[in-house]
């Protein structure tokens, strides 16, 4: 505690862990998966403007937000609280939010331009998704 009375501070990120601790395996793959996600929001993004054809900026927007930057989030908020991090419950969340992010994602570019017959995928990787965040709500309001 510090003279406040509030918890620690840390100084820099390395207080975060024990000596020698590493970030959390969960946090590290939201990392990397949120950089897969990146890299392809931007050839999306590229391929439109090439061709000047926007028809897909509504999913070239959700691979932004809800594949990068939303994983992203997760995993600052896993490294920040490594203990939630190293849980059954954070690993299943993982797991079911990534993949409602690829049926959803790549199925939501072929339903914009033009391929209505994946609606039902896109239905169901979406499902996926929101059953994710509200696991991920529930690991932040645990007391673990």
């Amino acid at each position: 505690m510090n003279e406040t009375g509030q918890g620690a501070v840390a100084k820099h990120p390395s207080d975060l862990y024990p000596r020698g601790q590493q970030i959390p395996v969960l946090a590290e793959r939201y990392f990397k998966v949120a950089i897969v996600f990146l890299l392809l929001g931007l050839l999306v993004g590229l391929h439109m403007s090439i061709s000047n054809n926007h028809s897909a900026h509504a999913a070239h927007a959700h691979i932004n937000l809800v594949g990068w930057v939303t994983s992203a989030l997760f995993g600052v908020y896993y490294a920040l609280h490594p203990v939630k991090a190293d849980t059954r419950l954070a690993t299943a969340q993982f797991w079911i939010y990534v993949a409602g992010c690829v049926v959803m994602l790549p199925m939501l570019y072929f339903l914009v331009t033009g391929n209505e017959s994946v609606e039902p995928l896109v239905a169901a990787g979406s499902m996926l998704v929101f059953l994710g965040i509200l696991l991920f709500a529930v690991v932040v309001f645990s007391n673990e």
